[in-house]
């Protein structure tokens, strides 16, 4: 035993029973990893578009109306305000004005006047709640089902599942706020310990989005073609003697993609070619407000037009990080609620409503789906001397539009507060659970062998597809 003798028995039975064999399939090399692979479920999403709020925006002060919230404004009330930490604070309500919209008389603020006129299209779930009240590991939580780093981002596990439908482009497209990026960082859009190929690509807020696309050695395209095909054959017979050394095999892709992309990327970027009722319906034309760190509709609008772009040539996952640096530079509204709708609200309105008519428009909702939220919510109680309020990961929002869901949809609740889901709870691996069914992937069948077990995004526990929000 102390040698190890029993150790060694184990994986002689193991092996003899195909255990390494059979399950590291998962895990061997593939010379075209985002080669299309038929889903598991007949669906009609083919692409996602992920517009990510970082900082946290405040459920109780757009979509999730709380009248005895407003009622008992100033009040006193006990309430975690952090893990295990239950303390009084003053209540805070709203100071935004909610009505009901469209046929579905979905509750929206006037925060969002534009997107108010989109309800009917949204299926919001108002009962979510995570793990984490830190922004770092809530934002790991929400884009990769982890707390830690190291395990691959929901793109990367659309990608590994569904591979891409255009070889050209990448088949995982993320977009920051000129801002700034997420506090954790590329951490975000890592495909963890699956191959390289599946991370995501950044494209740049500003200049040209993608650097280096022109080549600076003056070969023509056919000598270049030439060249990457030589290199790649190399690369190829150097990668059958070492299986697994994925680092290997993305660099074979991202040659082959960089060279597609000289052509490809240019061509899916320029917004010359839409139309100038286009451009205006996505607020590309509008100016920003008087505050110092707004940056009004334009710079998001623009994003959210080259999502439209990118998903219509075939791009599996977008996804959009809107704010960046601290607090009020993102939703993070510990220093005032009121000013940070007021900088944020307008910058994604105009473009997430152009975007959903776009969509719409063009034959290509039911075909796309859109999905709308932070990494956890805000407090019911008031933050400092003003009008603050502080993490809140116990309960708070997230909306669907698109792709199979059915819209004019409210589902679940929180507390008559507002501060925790009460009604139809959903932890976010149920929410990540219904993005891969609308997606046509089943989470039990989608594994990745590593570390001596089938890894899921969903985890160990068994999730729930939210089925109330289904079409």
């Amino acid at each position: 035993m102390g040698a190890g003798f029993t150790g060694l028995a184990l994986t002689g039975l193991l092996d003899r029973e195909g255990f390494f064999g059979s399950k590291a399939l998962a895990a061997e090399p593939l010379i075209t990893p985002m080669t299309p692979r038929i889903a598991h479920l007949p669906v009609r999403a083919k692409s996602c578009i992920f517009l990510f709020m970082y900082g946290g925006p405040s459920q109780m002060d757009l979509f999730d109306y709380k009248p005895e919230l407003q009622k008992r404004h100033g009040q006193t009330a006990n309430l975690e305000q952090r893990r295990r930490n239950v303390s009084a604070g003053k209540l805070l309500g709203s100071k935004r004005v909610f009505r009901q919209h469209g046929q579905s008389g979905q509750w929206c603020s006037d925060a969002l006047p534009h997107l108010a006129t989109q309800m009917d299209k949204l299926a919001v779930i108002k009962s979510l709640y995570s793990d984490s009240f830190a922004h770092g590991s809530a934002m790991l939580q929400m884009n990769s089902g982890r707390i830690i780093q190291g395990y691959p981002s929901v793109g990367s596990w659309l990608s590994y599942g569904l591979g891409s439908m255009n070889q050209n482009l990448p088949g995982y497209v993320v977009m920051l706020d000129p801002r700034g990026g997420p506090i954790s960082g590329a951490a975000n859009w890592s495909s963890g310990f699956m191959p390289a190929a599946y991370q995501g690509t950044v494209f740049r807020a500003s200049g040209q989005p993608i650097l280096n696309l022109d080549s600076a050695s003056g070969l023509t395209p056919p000598m270049q073609r030439d060249l990457i095909s030589t290199a790649n054959a190399l690369n190829a017979e150097h990668l059958a003697k070492r299986p697994g050394y994925s680092e290997l095999q993305a660099r074979i892709a991202s040659y082959e993609l960089a060279f597609q992309l000289q052509t490809t990327a240019p061509e899916a970027l320029d917004l010359t070619s839409e139309t100038e009722a286009t451009k205006e319906m996505y607020g590309l034309n509008d100016p920003r407000n008087d505050h110092p760190i707004a940056l009004g509709p334009a710079p998001f609008g623009r994003q959210c037009l080259v999502a439209r772009r990118l998903v219509e040539r075939g791009v599996r996952f977008v996804q959009i990080y809107h704010g960046g640096g601290h607090q009020q530079q993102n939703w993070d509204a510990h220093n005032g609620v009121e000013e940070n709708l007021k900088i944020h609200c307008p910058e994604i309105d105009k473009p997430i409503t152009a975007l959903l008519r776009d969509l719409e428009q063009r034959g290509m909702l039911d075909e796309t789906l859109v999905v709308w939220g932070g990494e956890f919510g805000r407090q019911a109680l008031v933050q400092g001397a003003g009008d603050g309020r502080d993490h809140n990961p116990k309960g708070f929002t997230y909306w669907l539009a698109g792709g199979g869901v059915k819209g004019g949809t409210s589902y679940g609740e929180t507390d008559e507060l507002g501060h925790e889901a009460a009604v139809d709870k959903h932890h976010l691996r149920d929410l990540h659970a219904t993005i891969l069914h609308l997606m046509g992937l089943d989470h039990r069948k989608l594994t990745y062998f590593y570390g001596g077990l089938e890894q899921k995004l969903t985890g160990v526990i068994e999730p729930e597809v939210i089925r109330g929000i289904l079409g």
